[in-house]
């Protein structure tokens, strides 16, 4: 086990930077988000820690990449911003967005984000992904495939038992695909893996600051462990690409919770063809919600 540790001036410097104009424009935020930005350097913060690499095969380990601050970010060429003309994130199942994408994003999209529940390969190098995202193109995609429980076990309904030969426009053959119960737990996972990608969309790279859930993961264990919230570094990145109250966002997020707190936990197996609205179950937000509920007393004070 390893704990990456940087110095309290290395944090402050990937937070706020030492360019005079961005460092301005940090002293402009609200004296609240200064207050919790700025508990990512602070020693004894109990709301940012340092990153812990459990393993070899965490992903800071087995994919170096080198670390983005503030100002990297800011200065990104290729890094895109919603305009009042794009603005939206589409959500669509795998095999409408790859006919989707044949033709065109809808002309407001600032990207379109497919989930599937096939597994992600992509290239013969690696053992898969949980998702994967375009910060060009503004397309992104993520598999519910490993956060369901059966994944795992030897009835698997989703292997292929045989090699099938089809067009790239033939999806037949995830017909009747298996569909995993939608637990509290798959839930949180997949809110990870679908925010994770649609940061990499807004620009921001893999997190190697603080505990954060920019981090790459490179199996569920570690996906596990990765935090749903950003770290200051990060929060201020998605703040200066959207533009957003951080008091706001948060007090979003509790009624997103709240909203939800007595649908049960978990709902029965689906079919292809189920219709209706699908519950959302809650209880692993549970944690998350008090840590939410601090940053808010923090940024209230």
């Amino acid at each position: 086990m390893q704990t990456i540790r940087h110095s309290e001036q290395t944090l402050k410097t990937a937070l706020i930077s030492k360019n005079p104009v961005l460092v301005s424009q940090y002293e402009k935020l609200d004296a609240g988000e200064q207050r919790l930005m700025n508990e990512a350097f602070q020693p004894t913060s109990g709301l940012f820690g340092p990153i812990t690499l459990h393993s070899q095969s965490d992903w800071i380990t087995s994919h170096p990449e080198a670390p983005q601050d503030f100002e990297q970010f800011f200065s990104d060429p290729y890094r895109k911003t919603p305009s009042p003309e794009k603005r939206s994130i589409y959500i669509q199942s795998i095999g409408d967005i790859l006919k989707y994408l044949k033709k065109k994003k809808p002309e407001d999209a600032f990207c379109v984000v497919g989930i599937t529940m096939i597994d992600l390969y992509p290239r013969d190098s690696w053992n898969f992904v949980f998702g994967q995202a375009s910060l060009t193109d503004g397309v992104g995609i993520f598999s519910f495939a490993r956060y369901g429980s059966d994944f795992y076990s030897l009835h698997y309904e989703g292997k292929l038992k045989k090699l099938q030969k089809t067009s790239s426009s033939d999806y037949s053959i995830f017909d009747n695909y298996y569909i995993p119960e939608i637990t509290s737990v798959l839930l949180l996972r997949s809110c990870k893996t679908l925010a994770h990608e649609i940061g990499h969309i807004f620009g921001l790279r893999h997190c190697q600051w603080l505990t954060c859930l920019m981090q790459g993961s490179n199996h569920l264990e570690e996906a596990d462990r990765r935090p749903l919230n950003l770290c200051p570094i990060c929060l201020r990145k998605l703040q200066c690409a959207i533009g957003f109250s951080i008091v706001e966002r948060y007090k979003a997020l509790v009624r997103w919770i709240d909203e939800s707190a007595h649908t049960p936990g978990v709902t029965p197996k689906h079919s292809r063809k189920a219709k209706g609205n699908l519950p959302k179950p809650v209880e692993a937000f549970k944690e998350w919600k008090e840590w939410i509920m601090k940053c808010l007393a923090v940024l209230q004070k």
